[in-house]
């Protein structure tokens, strides 16, 4: 952690749902996706915000706890604590969510003697950014004593940073900013005095998805978490975004489908070529040596019959492809998004069930340390989130940030650029020597606009 700029503990609280929900009094079950999540770390992921003129920042503080006790009513299971049932012969480990014996979600506020013009300006993600987050290198097994979601809001000097914390065993990525998305909705009704603030334009779906004939309590072979849970501690890192603009992405995606002889070939899908080539480039990998690129996948849409739009849990996967680093870098741009391509279209509903039936034949729990090979590149998040409608009363957010979790040598995420149209952000981390060597790549920094 960062020593100087420090950041303040000010206040902790926790918060309830305003309204105790009837069906939060029973056992909570979690999916096998949500199980494989068990041992990794919480999502962290925030927004920071010019400071609005302010009566003053308690009143700000006293309206998102406010609200946030009117999301959680619709997202109950995240002001729950994980429990556990466990024997010894067999060995069983299972977990749930319980809804009852818990606090709430966490609340706290803090500050920092810094502007935001230190985050913006600064060429490399300050390590100070990593405070702005609660639950620091926790893994989600640690939710039977933490909270489940945890709110820090950092007042800066001329700014403010909402910084969310949640257990990545409650929900993926697009779970995460359905929540925020929802906190949002709720406090603008509440600031026009809109009295249906119990309602949602799209509420979330929160029974969780238990395959046919199983359920719904799972168990893992294990009798003590000791026996699963590895912590992890990332490499040192350089951590820098770049900007790609709505006209650079347009340009690149008809480059590519125009060199591949096609249509079918996504933005995405263009820009994550790119970065693997450039990535495999700066590392200097010998000729024979493979490399992969993985995209973090959204299953709803590919189940049969699809799940819910709304469904709230992880439904998540990560597609991978791979090549020799000289084949990947002596054929051209459209090469490697070819091969990007057809990871994401060969993912059908067929593979998503094998998944499925493989954990329930043998369970599993993802080690960030072990899933990604050395030299890969790992897509995350997204950009076609809805990320900057998240406002609070303060207008279009500055620009997102994220904490320590989930980083390693050749982690990327994504996110919508601020500017919409199709922009994209990319949050690049490396080592110190691979992000040097990248922003020396004449290829890739001639696409990025900051």
């Amino acid at each position: 952690m960062d020593s100087s700029p420090s950041v303040k503990i000010v206040s902790k609280c926790f918060v309830k749902p305003k309204t105790i929900p009837e069906e939060s009094k029973k056992p909570y079950y979690l999916s096998p996706w949500d199980y494989a999540m068990i041992s990794v770390q919480y999502i962290q992921k925030g927004l920071l915000f010019h400071k609005p003129p302010l009566d003053s920042v308690d009143t700000l503080l006293e309206k998102l706890r406010e609200s946030l006790a009117v999301a959680l009513v619709h997202f109950y299971p995240l002001a729950g604590r994980l429990s556990s049932l466990t024997t010894e012969n067999p060995k069983s480990y299972s977990v749930f969510v319980d809804c009852n014996n818990s606090p709430g979600a966490g609340f706290i506020y803090a500050t920092a003697d810094l502007c935001v013009a230190y985050i913006m300006d600064a060429k490399y993600v300050p390590l100070v950014v990593q405070s702005f987050f609660d639950h620091h290198k926790a893994v989600n097994h640690d939710g039977h004593t933490m909270s489940l979601l945890s709110v820090q809001v950092t007042e800066l000097v001329d700014g403010v940073f909402i910084g969310l914390s949640m257990n990545h065993a409650m929900g993926d990525g697009t779970s995460f900013w359905k929540f925020f998305t929802a906190w949002s909705e709720v406090f603008q009704k509440q600031e026009s005095n809109k009295d249906d603030d119990l309602c949602l334009k799209n509420p979330p779906f929160l029974k969780r998805y238990i395959p046919e004939g199983h359920g719904p309590l799972f168990s893992l072979p294990y009798s003590h978490p000791d026996e699963f849970i590895r912590t992890y501690e990332s490499p040192i890192l350089k951590e820098r975004i770049f900007c790609f603009s709505s006209e650079t992405i347009k340009l690149l995606k008809a480059k590519v489908n125009q060199i591949c002889g096609t249509t079918t070939i996504s933005s995405f899908q263009s820009l994550t070529a790119v970065i693997w080539r450039c990535i495999a480039r700066a590392r200097r990998l010998p000729i024979d040596r493979e490399t992969s690129c993985r995209l973090a996948a959204d299953n709803r849409g590919r189940m049969d019959p699809p799940l819910d739009k709304e469904y709230f849990g992880n439904c998540l996967c990560t597609l991978r492809t791979a090549a020799k680093a000289g084949e990947l870098l002596e054929n051209d741009l459209g090469w490697a998004a070819m091969k990007v391509h057809q990871a994401v279209a060969e993912h059908s509903s067929e593979k998503v069930y094998q998944m499925i039936d493989q954990w329930l034949k043998s369970p599993y729990i993802y080690h960030i340390d072990r899933l990604f090979e050395p030299m890969s590149v790992m897509m995350g998040s997204s950009p076609r989130f809805n990320k900057y409608g998240c406002e609070f009363g303060m207008g279009k957010g500055v620009t997102l940030r994220s904490g320590y979790a989930h980083k390693f040598d050749g982690k990327v995420s994504a996110y919508p650029g601020r500017e919409g149209g199709g922009s994209i952000d990319l949050e690049v981390c490396l080592v110190p020597e691979f992000m040097e060597a990248l922003e020396s790549d004449e290829e890739f920094m001639s696409l990025v606009s900051l």
